[in-house]
């Protein structure tokens, strides 16, 4: 299991600017790091979907349990 750091991020004339992250400690891959994070990220903002906030998610490969 690996640790994941998911950034999100609003672009504004085609510029991202990072509007949060949320770190995933230990998820099978990347994906269900990132809908853990995209749940997340959703439930601190107090919105449903995570896309009323940002336009874009990235996932970052933080390290992993050995």
């Amino acid at each position: 299991m690996s640790n994941y750091r998911i950034d999100f991020a609003k672009q504004i004339l085609g510029v991202p600017f990072t509007v949060g992250s949320v770190d995933i400690v230990r998820a099978r891959d990347p994906m269900r790091a990132l809908r853990a994070a995209e749940l997340r990220f959703a439930r601190q903002h107090g919105v449903e979907d995570w896309r009323e906030r940002a336009d874009r998610a990235e996932v970052v490969v933080c390290g992993g349990a050995h």
